[in-house]
């Protein structure tokens, strides 16, 4: 989809609408499963910083192994014919589905990830993203700090994100699994700290793997649709 399209196709739509129009949500289809979302750019676009390599590992086996364990889990559920959201909220907090809301939730967590870069991104945001950052953390260098720092800090495996929260821009982290879809937060960024997201580029380099990422990947235009959807 190119960006005049998706720009018009969030005119008007709320987040969650809006990512279910592009993939990102991987509603649960006719027969019962989620779909694994087509990466939206080839396996070696993001080189050098994030090499073709991880991506097929990272995509190809992690990722699409989510898809397959949780539509697994979910045949013959009350879970099956539902779109990956509201598997994601009706399993969170119940000890007996925890398989269920953990496959799924990687699902849209790594689903939004990709989106979250594109091959010439990063760098300071400009428009409305640039003045709502402003805003929320002072300026781009406060929020970037609080990023890395986010990121950084998450002990283990897990995800630093950049939310709305009502009209307030957060960041936050969380671990393992958890997504801030579960909280009833909007995902307007992420990135991911397992360790099988960089460790093939950067081994245990995790802090030049962020300092990439917020340099040379980001996607601000993903932000801004999902900021204005």
């Amino acid at each position: 989809m190119d960006r005049r399209k998706f720009l018009k196709l969030s005119a008007g739509a709320g987040s969650l609408a809006l990512l279910q129009m592009v993939g990102i949500s991987c509603a649960g289809s006719g027969n019962g499963t989620i779909k694994l979302p087509p990466l939206p750019y080839r396996a070696d676009a993001l080189e050098p910083y994030i090499s073709e390599e991880t991506i097929r590992f990272h995509y190809g086996k992690h990722h699409s192994g989510y898809v397959k364990k949780v539509n697994r889990m979910i045949k013959g559920t009350a879970y099956a014919n539902l779109g990956l959201e509201a598997i994601i909220q009706k399993t969170r907090g119940s000890a007996g589905e925890t398989g269920i809301f953990n496959n799924a939730a990687q699902v849209f967590n790594h689903t939004f990830y990709w989106s979250s870069m594109k091959p010439g991104g990063g760098g300071a945001p400009a428009g409305i993203v640039a003045e709502k950052i402003k805003a929320d953390f002072g300026s781009y260098d406060a929020f970037k700090k609080n990023f890395a720092s986010a990121a950084l800090s998450q002990f283990g495996s897990g995800w630093a994100w950049l939310v709305k929260d009502g009209d307030t821009l957060k960041i936050i982290k969380t671990a393992n699994a958890d997504t801030p879809i579960a909280e009833g937060l909007i995902p307007l960024l992420t990135i991911d700290v397992w360790e099988h997201a960089y460790y093939l580029d950067y081994q245990n380099r995790r802090a030049e793997y962020v300092d990439a990422y917020l340099a040379y990947l980001v996607n601000w235009e993903f932000v801004e649709t999902n900021l204005v959807g």
